[in-house]
């Protein structure tokens, strides 16, 4: 029900020396313990921006069961990427924003600069929709 995420390093040694960041594969884990209405934990900018970001990685999660791709995060110092996905040799980067808010991505820009991912995809936000992309088929990004 739960996993833990590796950091996300260019050395596997870095990788398994790191904490591992805890992942729910079923969001019902944080909501039910919760006991707030639906329209509370919209009104709660912090609240609601864990069970997107946890419904994003159960997603990613569960879609690569039983394929060759790896889900991680990556973080160093104030920089954080939420999830990066490795397909072999393509890197994602995908960070998670829950409000229409302008925001600069500064784990994004510091993680392009140390790992040239292929691609980089902001969820939500001004970025792709959180609907649309639950809908994607994560082999295909």
């Amino acid at each position: 029900m739960v996993t833990g995420l590796a950091k996300y390093s260019a050395h596997e040694v870095r990788q398994r020396a790191s904490s591992p960041k805890l992942q729910v594969l079923n969001t019902a884990l944080i909501s039910a313990q919760a006991n707030l209405t639906f329209e509370t934990a919209r009104r709660d900018p912090v609240y609601w921006g864990r069970i997107v970001e946890s419904a994003v990685g159960a997603y990613l999660l569960n879609s690569v069961i039983g394929t060759p791709i790896e889900i991680f995060y990556w973080r160093e110092g104030n920089h954080e990427v939420d999830f990066v996905i490795r397909n072999g040799e393509k890197l994602i980067a995908i960070e998670v924003k829950s409000t229409t808010r302008k925001e600069a991505l500064p784990g994004m820009d510091a993680f392009n600069k140390l790992y040239k991912p292929d691609r980089m995809l902001l969820v939500g936000g001004s970025g792709i929709p959180l609907e649309k992309f639950l809908q994607m088929s994560v082999v295909d990004l």
